[in-house]
């Protein structure tokens, strides 16, 4: 008589539920900065904030800090592409290692931000970036959004969590 041993004793897996609910903050938040700044301003138009940060409307049709920016439009779907893999992955991957936190929250830190970038791209043909940071000495920084900035956060995340694991 075969015993359900092993369904027992096997670790079981942390849900996906939490890690997409993160991840849907993220666009949430992401979308609705976009749209009220689409609505507020004109593209270009800069608004002083403090000394090191403005708002300001721009449309990036390239990838991070505008690489590709200016080719025939391709781009538009090759990123858009990338972004989906990536988001299918990431979900593979929260899926298969749900139960390690700091992973799974650079992972659906990334995810919301693709996804959200992804969405421009398809509404628009373009993403919507507006925060502005500057220093005298060095110029404006390429403006980028919420979802850049949760990409970015993910990907520190990320570091540091293999950092933690290679010192095991």
């Amino acid at each position: 008589m075969a015993t359900n041993k092993n369904r027992f004793s096997a670790k079981p897996q942390a849900s996906l539920t939490p890690w997409l609910g993160i991840a849907a903050i993220i666009i949430l938040f992401d979308q609705l900065s976009k749209i009220t700044i689409t609505k507020l301003f004109h593209l270009g138009e800069e608004k002083f904030i403090t000394s090191f940060f403005n708002l300001t409307l721009a449309y990036n049709k390239g990838a991070a800090f505008s690489f590709l920016q200016n080719e025939s439009g391709w781009q538009r779907y090759f990123f858009t592409a990338i972004g989906i893999g990536a988001a299918v992955y990431i979900i593979f991957l929260l899926k298969k290692h749900g139960g390690q936190r700091l992973f799974c929250w650079a992972l659906a830190l990334i995810l919301g931000g693709a996804i959200g970038n992804v969405i421009d791209r398809l509404a628009y043909g373009h993403v919507v970036d507006f925060l502005d940071f500057h220093l005298r000495a060095f110029g404006h920084f390429p403006a980028f959004n919420i979802a850049d900035s949760a990409i970015c956060i993910g990907a520190g995340l990320f570091i540091l969590d293999e950092l933690r694991r290679v010192n095991r």
